[in-house]
């Protein structure tokens, strides 16, 4: 009998610990989270503010803009910096650059767009850093095996944020008062610069002279020798760029002048986020085995998001489609986040990932400005229905890689 069997005389596999029982991965789950829910509640606190009529809707899209700007500069940077130093280093002075910022915008609040935008500009530094650097801190924090549950919880955390804070932000509001909350985003970035522990082991980095172009240009090397990551970078970007950002903006218009009112825009973004939660909770429990296969089936279920806008159909319909988007979105994130940790090299994860971050999230603005015209010029379904087919045909073209099928290219690191 082997030691094994003598422990579990029964045979059977012994129930996993949850993670939440882990104090490390707590404090990281706990510091993630914090970060998502600040990045999350700028925008919407900032759009009570323009309902007060304390910000102009001008104003609102240049202080949006402004930490976009920060985000996109801030990320491949912060990539190269985590790589070469400390990942919870970078995580500290992240949180507490945008922590010292939020005070700034609240304090812009009526008085100065100016200020409020060069504040946003730090506040998206802060976030732009952070993704990367607590995308390369899971990895050391979480061992391998844990590793898919670990960003399915992460992912667990942002959507039921997303689903329950703006009940709580309204209330809060009422009885605070805009500026109170502005206040309050920067302590969220305090506790997520705070919480977070150190890697257990570090790969050893900072030994040669910091070169930020050079050190991202061996990230993107490094990128380059896994194509399963280049395919299916590439398939994200596309479905970002149209499907995201069509929805983005027929959405609200549809709900406006199809159903005549907000209801169905409010339905259907429940009903993504509530399909992302059911997405992150089965991904938290299944790996598949061609995981890169159901990643990217996941992906492009996106699509029936803009096509169920097309025709004019029942609300249901609608929301149902969003659903579907919710589920595949998060059964494509999960594995691609592990995937990451997984294969690339260990003292190039941060910037393998500020890759990913910048060219899918970076490139969602321009989308997002291309999408009113094209439905001015065109009409709403024939763009949407050409964003539709894109959202299908790109993760079907990166399946086609063979590393694609497992989102590995060789013997896992």
């Amino acid at each position: 009998m082997t030691a094994s069997e003598t422990e579990n005389p029964t045979g059977t596999a012994p129930p996993r610990r949850s993670l939440l029982l882990d104090g490390r991965f707590l404090r990281l789950w706990c510091g993630a989270t914090a970060s998502g829910l600040a990045t999350w509640s700028l925008p919407f606190v900032l759009g009570l503010a323009v309902l007060e009529r304390t910000l102009t809707p001008a104003g609102l899209g240049v202080v949006l803009a402004a930490r976009t700007v920060g985000f996109l500069l801030a990320v491949p940077a912060a990539g190269v910096l985590a790589d070469r130093f400390s990942r919870r280093g970078v995580v500290f002075w992240a949180g507490l650059a945008a922590a010292g910022a939020a005070p700034v915008i609240a304090l812009g609040l009526g008085r100065s767009t100016a200020v409020m935008a060069a504040a946003a500009v730090v506040v998206g530094a802060g976030q732009g850093a952070c993704r990367p650097a607590f995308q390369a801190l899971t990895a050391e924090v979480v061992a391998i095996s844990d590793r898919q549950r670990a960003n399915a919880a992460m992912t667990v955390a942002v959507r039921v944020t997303s689903l329950v804070a703006p009940g709580i932000t309204a209330l809060l509001v009422v009885l605070t008062g805009v500026w109170a909350l502005l206040i309050g985003t920067g302590a969220l970035w305090l506790i997520a610069g705070l919480l977070p522990p150190a890697g257990r082991a570090s790969p050893p980095r900072g030994e040669t002279r910091l070169d930020l172009v050079g050190d991202f240009r061996d990230g993107l090397r490094e990128a380059s020798r896994h194509p399963w990551f280049l395919a299916g970078l590439g398939a994200l970007t596309a479905v970002i760029a149209t499907g995201y950002s069509a929805t983005g903006v027929a959405l609200p218009l549809i709900s406006r002048d199809d159903y005549g009112s907000e209801f169905v825009l409010a339905a259907a973004t429940t009903g993504y986020t509530v399909g992302a939660l059911a997405g992150a909770l089965l991904m938290s429990r299944w790996t598949p085995a061609a995981q890169g296969w159901a990643a990217l089936a996941g992906l492009a279920a996106y699509g029936v998001a803009p096509l169920s806008l097309v025709l004019p159909t029942s609300p249901a319909v609608v929301v149902a489609a969003y659903a579907v988007a919710g589920v595949g979105i998060e059964v494509f994130n999960v594995p691609w986040f592990t995937a990451i940790q997984r294969e690339v090299a260990p003292d190039k994860i941060a910037r393998v990932s500020s890759l990913d971050f910048l060219s899918s999230y970076g490139l969602a603005p321009l989308g997002l400005a291309v999408m009113a015209p094209a439905i001015e010029w065109f009409g709403a379904p024939a763009v949407l229905l050409t964003c539709a087919l894109v959202c299908f045909a790109a993760p079907a073209a990166a399946a086609l890689h063979p590393s694609s099928r497992t989102l590995s290219a060789g013997v896992p690191r």
